[in-house]
């Protein structure tokens, strides 16, 4: 695995995730079937450690590309941000008549890089489309499950500093 596509994953899924981070909370408060208000805290919380999981999975990946643990991992992340840059930011953006922040970056760094990625190892044979498919399963659904938890630890580490 070249170190550029670690690197073109990396600064891809951290724009989206800044672009998120920046309108998504306020975004979250319109009522919306998409999204649940969320307060920035919450959602900074949530976003940083999954930037965070996200690189581990590239370096990890790049470091260890032997480990079928590794490979999985990353490719799960890889598929599970193109399928985000659909639903809910594309969906959301369409049936909402507005904006969903994470669209723009979704659409023209997180799908085309990622597309990308998976043409280069589909053609060097570091994985196969089966791979990429219950990955993206496996790793996006613990990514869907893990959410609504970083929200909750976001609001509560908010709520403690503002007690003390």
């Amino acid at each position: 695995m070249d170190f550029y596509l670690v690197a073109l994953f990396c600064i891809a899924i951290t724009l989206h995730n800044m672009e998120e981070a920046l309108w998504l909370p306020k975004w979250s408060q319109q009522s919306s079937k998409f999204q649940k208000p969320v307060t920035s805290n919450e959602f900074h919380f949530a976003v940083i450690v999954i930037t965070i999981l996200a690189y581990l999975s590239a370096f990890y990946f790049y470091f260890m590309p032997a480990s079928e643990l590794a490979k999985w991992f990353f490719i799960g992340f890889i598929g599970s941000m193109i399928v985000n840059a659909i639903f809910p930011h594309l969906i959301a953006t369409i049936l909402l008549k507005r904006y969903a922040p994470g669209l723009l970056t979704g659409l023209f760094l997180n799908i085309p890089i990622n597309s990308f990625i998976i043409v280069q190892m589909l053609q060097n044979n570091y994985i196969t489309w089966t791979e990429l498919i219950l990955s993206t399963i496996a790793v996006g659904s613990l990514l869907l499950a893990l959410i609504p938890l970083l929200f909750k630890v976001g609001g509560r580490i908010a709520s403690s500093r503002e007690q003390k």
